[in-house]
């Protein structure tokens, strides 16, 4: 194994995908990801469950994944933890297998399987101390 998976983007869990992602791309200057940027009519993206922004070379920076209810951070109050996860990317299925099993190895554990999904094999997985994150084809 020559290489290490490279970080994609951070992933925000909110309910409303594209307020937060209007917020971050005003507040940090980038730009939709094509195909994730607001309808031109003003209508309401119903689809826009995933969207991504990248900086000005097309670099993945953030991504945003609608979700049905969530809990308000409290931090630095311990009620309810912050609220992320990282996405890390390999070149194919082999080095996704290689991965998967050296980060079980390290003390992480599969929490979803989705390598049947042929656009972008994933597993998500959680770090010893139960914090999620993915490894994918892309």
């Amino acid at each position: 194994m020559s290489s290490y998976p490279q970080m994609m983007h951070t992933a925000l869990d909110t309910t409303d995908a594209r307020t937060l992602a209007e917020f971050y791309r005003e507040l940090l200057g980038l730009q939709y990801r094509p195909g994730d940027e607001p309808r031109a009519d003003g209508e309401p993206d119903d689809d826009a469950d995933w969207l991504v922004l990248i900086d000005g070379d097309g670099n993945r920076k953030l991504a945003f994944q609608e979700v049905d209810s969530l809990s308000r951070s409290t931090w630095p109050s311990p009620e309810v933890p912050m609220q992320l996860h990282v996405d890390y990317r390999v070149p194919d299925r082999d080095a996704l297998e290689n991965h998967r099993r050296r980060a079980e190895s390290l003390g992480a554990h599969v929490l979803l399987d989705r390598t049947d999904e042929e656009g972008e094999p994933l597993y998500v997985l959680a770090d010893p101390a139960g914090h999620p994150f993915c490894l994918l084809v892309g």
